[in-house]
């Protein structure tokens, strides 16, 4: 607001008069910033654009054959495991396919090639090569409730194997931390038994009573009495 005065017919007398501004309008300053800024602007729309295209085409032009192939030369590998042939399933599983090995070297950031991990793991500790069934197992990234469980325990028989009983009192605490009536049971229970070896028959207990209590239907139910009395 801006105010003007204006003298009036009488000398000694002032009239004041008030001047309204219009205001600038919204609108004018935003195109204002987009005029002043608009190279900016455009640019970081065309680099969101060409971030979403490059995405795109790693997605579908790179990602997924690689996890078709993957999961193609999986098949012979597990073919191999299902059969106990640990050996053949790591390294030549036959038809000129590649082993668990080969595929954890040229696939391993597939779903395949981590699968290809936790069939290595599992292999190498059949075979009595417990510090690379460690090794791989570690390597696995497993999901949902199921497989983090089979992780940890086998991790635990292997270091149970080594006579590192602690660190395999260690893995067997962190299987069983997940929830899965079949396996949470049977690993508790390898705990308890691995803690009473160890002198340590009060740990030991807590573990057999929590099966008794969460998993009174489970197979180790029977042995946690066994233990308990």
């Amino acid at each position: 607001m801006a105010i003007r005065r204006n003298n009036k017919n009488n000398e000694n007398e002032e009239e004041i008069i008030e001047v309204v501004e219009a205001p600038k309008s919204s609108g004018d300053s935003t195109q204002d910033f987009f005029e002043k800024n608009k190279v900016a602007i455009l640019g970081g729309i065309a680099a969101i654009i060409i971030l979403a295209i490059a995405f795109s085409a790693y997605k579908y032009a790179y990602k997924m054959p690689r996890e078709k192939a993957a999961s193609e030369e999986l098949i012979y590998a597990e073919r191999q495991f299902l059969q106990d042939s640990f050996d053949l399933a790591l390294e030549n599983p036959g038809g000129g396919f590649e082993g668990l090995l080969g595929i954890i070297d040229s696939y391993g950031g597939t779903k395949a090639g981590n699968l290809a991990k936790y069939y290595a793991g599992v292999s190498y500790l059949n075979l009595g090569r417990f510090e690379d069934a460690i090794s791989y197992m570690k390597d696995f990234r497993p999901s949902g409730s199921f497989t983090p469980i089979m992780k940890h325990g086998i991790i635990g028989d292997a270091y149970g194997e080594l006579q590192d009983f602690d660190s395999a009192i260690s893995s067997y605490k962190k299987a069983i931390s997940n929830d899965n009536d079949l396996l949470t049971p049977y690993y508790a229970n390898k705990l308890g038994v691995l803690l009473m070896k160890q002198g340590d028959s009060s740990g030991a207990k807590q573990y057999f009573e929590m099966i008794k209590k969460d998993y009174p239907t489970s197979n180790e139910s029977a042995s946690a009495d066994y233990y308990l009395n």
